[in-house]
């Protein structure tokens, strides 16, 4: 089992949105960098636990948690005209996007900040990608023990 964190902006695509969808799941669409959509085509499994954050927002940080429930597939949203993360290099016989589903699992007791995370960032969160400087991917892997040191931080 993996561990991950995965962002989105609240106003695009909130923990709320998920609470809200059918089943509290729905796809996890629109990622369009090749290291981010490598991780959920190859190594998301069902299952993983994911952290929700929240990103360019008053406060950044980790809201809530859900979970993996349907392993990377493509991401039809890349073919469609009118859609939102439309590609129009992207090609059915040989896609470029893929994507996962993840439903609710629950909200964090606070949002766990960016700013917090960072001020962690001597102990086992060294190596967290997040509190890297740099670092812009929208999914990131978590190790068990940052898992378990951030839910200590609830």
């Amino acid at each position: 089992m993996n561990h991950w964190l995965m962002k989105s902006e609240p106003d695009v695509f909130g923990i709320e949105h998920l609470k809200a969808a059918p089943n509290q799941t729905d796809h996890w669409d629109g990622v369009r960098n090749y290291q981010a959509r490598n991780m959920m085509r190859d190594e998301m499994q069902i299952g993983d636990p994911v952290f929700f954050y929240h990103s360019n927002c008053a406060e950044p940080g980790i809201v809530g948690i859900m979970q993996v429930v349907k392993s990377g597939y493509v991401d039809h949203t890349a073919f469609d005209p009118d859609a939102q993360y439309y590609d129009p290099k992207s090609d059915p016989e040989k896609p470029r996007w893929y994507m996962v589903d993840v439903q609710y699992v629950r909200d964090l007791k606070r949002n766990i900040t960016l700013k917090e995370l960072k001020n962690h960032a001597e102990t086992t969160l060294t190596d967290m990608p997040l509190v890297r400087k740099g670092n812009r991917l929208s999914i990131m892997p978590i190790t068990e023990a940052q898992w378990h040191f951030i839910l200590e931080l609830e």
